[in-house]
């Protein structure tokens, strides 16, 4: 039992070693590929790739941390792994971890600490695990099953070293698992066999020989995948002699023998001499079992020497063993001593658990002088051992327990902080609650205001209208008074003068022409009436006694006290209104006194122009335009405001132009062409 343990290691080491190198097609990229040119950089011998591999730390100190220069720092570490200069390759898969870290790269982070679990593997296991453990719980975040798988996979082949062999299942089981749906045929071979290992330790044989077979069908399918038929050979080579193992635990000798005379030939013997080494003492040690002794020695021997010019110390160990229990076998006692003496000392000096014990136990049977002190010793490390595994397997248990519990105390951290969040968002909430309140209470006053405005506006408006009326009837009353007047005092006294000069016009006498003078002279009266009744019909007028363009730049800037819109009022100097009809000059001036209203009722606008220039000589242009609210032209079109304004404009023969949009203000040209007034 205890030396087929020792055949099974071997292989497992191989396996994990041949999981790690898959390292070499994580990464991808340009200038990687620049970098790490696969023909001049393999050339190298191992002491220049190091030289390399130092010039190319210092180039990437001074790049900036991006994800290019996170993915040359992962090659560099795991270049350095190849060469076996695990030193350097830790500490640049820790630079690695700090800038993932520092970027909040989740991938590279992942892999920065599958890096450094690797290098911890073959000196500090606890280490290794927790790193492990580490990078796959980030591979689980970011849902990448595949690298889930390879971390279970590791922490298995640690507990499985440790002889963990129930928790060394859960994990590949786990595993397996998440490698259902995978197309990465090497890592779930190396997880069949892990898991084939394990059921051959826990003595579930017909389990452990299932999944060795399921491992070789995995085979079947890297052979159409993959060019390299040496490499799939050797994982051939080692699943058939997993499975011969097997065959030799179940008693079934000859069929081991059968599979593995099979394997050995020249090519392999040429190409893997190692490998052939292992074959060959595997069949001796079948054949010795099988009570086959023929060339079992030779074999023996042959394959020590093998290993031995190798200088694969492991191997070593167990070619000693079988030979010791050849000898054994053979009542060789002597030779038996001095090879399981051999054993033992290599153990030791490599800290073979299993091996020490394996070889103590052996040499108690064969040398039976001293046969109480090996045994002696071999109690005494049994207990040593198996206090050491039990430490080991509480210790990768507290290692996922204190875990956890950092994890839950994070989590707790996590839950105060939401709380401190939450609470923190809820009182900005109230502030903006508070302030948008604030903030409508003063819309509110002043759409208050302005409504206030418009109101006042209004009333303005009412009141410059009732005004407007009061002179209109009194300009009615006034109008009425004169017609009365001329109507029943000139009028009547024309008629007098007309009559009675008609009576006397056919007399000659003295009496007579004295009459015709006297109402000659009542003509002369009615003469100076009607011219009186003139001027004061003339004094009625303001346009005749007062400067037009004064009149208007009153009308304007009188809007200041009663309008918060600024108006302008812009006139041409070369205008001469002196020579313009009374008619025409009212009519402007209403236009513009309804444009003004229209403005201060409606517009609400800052500012207000009102331009008249004259052009050509007789082409007169009025100009109104604001800033104010606009308004729809087609809608509004038959406002009364507007039809005061066109009625006018059209009783003068001009043309006018309005132009608004709601928002952007009012324009208004209205053109005159002064040889078509009437």
């Amino acid at each position: 039992m205890l030396i087929t343990f020792n055949k099974i290691t071997v292989v497992l080491v191989f396996l994990v070693l041949f999981s790690c190198q898959d390292k070499d097609s994580i990464l991808s990229d340009i200038n990687e590929k620049d970098l790490f040119d696969k023909g001049s950089f393999n050339s190298l011998s191992e002491g220049n790739k190091e030289k390399y591999l130092d010039s190319v730390i210092v180039l990437l100190k001074s790049k900036k941390n991006d994800s290019i220069t996170r993915n040359l720092y992962l090659r560099v570490a795991s270049e350095y792994y190849y060469i076996n200069n695990i030193n350097k390759s830790l500490k640049i898969s820790f630079k690695s971890l700090d800038l993932s870290n520092q970027a909040e790269d989740s991938i590279r982070k992942a892999k920065a600490l599958y890096f450094v679990g690797d290098c911890y593997e073959s000196s500090k296991n606890d280490s290794a695990y927790y790193y492990y453990l580490q990078a796959q719980k980030l591979y689980t975040k970011i849902s990448d099953y595949d690298n889930i798988a390879r971390m279970l996979f590791n922490k298995a082949y640690i507990l499985f070293y440790h002889g963990n062999y129930v928790e060394c299942e859960i994990e590949i089981s786990k595993a397996l698992n998440y490698l259902k749906k995978s197309e990465n045929h090497r890592l779930i071979y190396s997880c069949n066999t892990l898991m084939g290992n394990c059921l051959e330790k826990l003595t579930n044989y017909n389990e452990a020989m299932k999944y060795h077979k399921l491992a070789l069908l995995e085979l079947k399918k890297m052979k159409t995948n993959n060019n390299d038929k040496d490499e799939i050979n050797n994982y051939n080579v080692t699943s058939t002699i997993n499975i011969c193992n097997l065959y030799d635990l179940k008693g079934e000798y000859s069929e081991s023998v059968k599979e593995l005379q099979g394997l050995l030939s020249d090519n392999l013997k040429k190409k893997w001499i190692g490998l052939y080494a292992k074959v060959l003492s595997n069949l001796a040690y079948s054949k010795m079992k099988n009570k086959d002794y023929e060339n079992v020695e030779s074999m023996l021997l042959e394959s020590l020497k093998i290993v031995d010019s190798i200088g694969i110390e492991s191997d070593i160990l167990y070619k000693n063993i079988y030979l010791g229990k050849y000898y054994l076998l053979q009542k060789d006692t002597a030779k038996s001593i001095q090879n399981l003496k051999e054993a033992n000392r290599v153990a030791f000096k490599i800290k073979s658990s299993n091996e020490i014990l394996t070889s103590l136990k052996m040499l108690s049977e064969a040398d039976k002088n001293n046969s109480l002190f090996y045994l002696n010793k071999y109690i005494e490390i049994s207990d040593s051992i198996n206090t050491v595994q039990k430490n080991a397997r509480n210790k990768y248990a507290r290692i996922e327990y204190e875990t956890s519990k950092i994890e839950d105390e994070n989590k707790v951290l996590t839950k105060s902080n939401f709380y401190i969040l939450i609470i923190s968002f809820v009182l900005i909430l109230l502030l903006l609650v508070i302030i948008v309140t604030r903030y409508l209470k003063y819309k509110n006053k002043e759409l208050q205001f302005l409504k206030n405005k418009k109101t006042a506006n209004e009333e303005i408006y009412h009141l410059i209208t009732k005004q407007h009326e009061k002179i209109s009837v009194a300009k009615d009353n006034e109008k009425a008074r004169i017609a009365k007047e001329l109507h029943d005092g000139i009028m009547n006294k024309i008629y007098g003068v007309r009559m009675n000069l008609g009576f006397f016009n056919s007399k000659s006498d003295i009496e007579s022409v004295e009459k015709r003078k006297f109402y000659i002279a009542a003509l002369q009266d009615i003469e100076s009436e009607i011219r009186a009744i003139s001027h004061d019909l003339s004094r009625t007028s303001f346009f005749d006694d007062n400067d037009f363009n004064i009149l208007l730049k009153s009308l304007v800037e009188n809007q200041k006290g009663i309008s918060s819109t600024e108006f302008i009022y812009v006139c041409s100097e070369k205008i001469d209104w002196k020579s313009f009809q009374n008619i025409f000059k009212i009519n402007l001036y209403r236009i513009i006194q309804e444009a003004i209203l229209n403005v201060n009722k409606y517009a609400f606008a800052k500012t207000c122009e009102i331009k008249v220039i004259l052009e050509h000589e007789n082409i007169l242009k009025l100009t109104i335009v604001d800033d104010g609210n606009g308004f729809d032209v087609k809608s509004t079109r038959n406002g009364i405001g507007l039809r005061n304004i066109n009625d006018r404009v059209n009783s003068l023969n001009g043309k006018i132009i309005i132009e608004s949009k709601i928002g952007n203000g009012t324009q208004i040209f209205i053109t005159f062409d002064l040889n078509k007034i009437p």
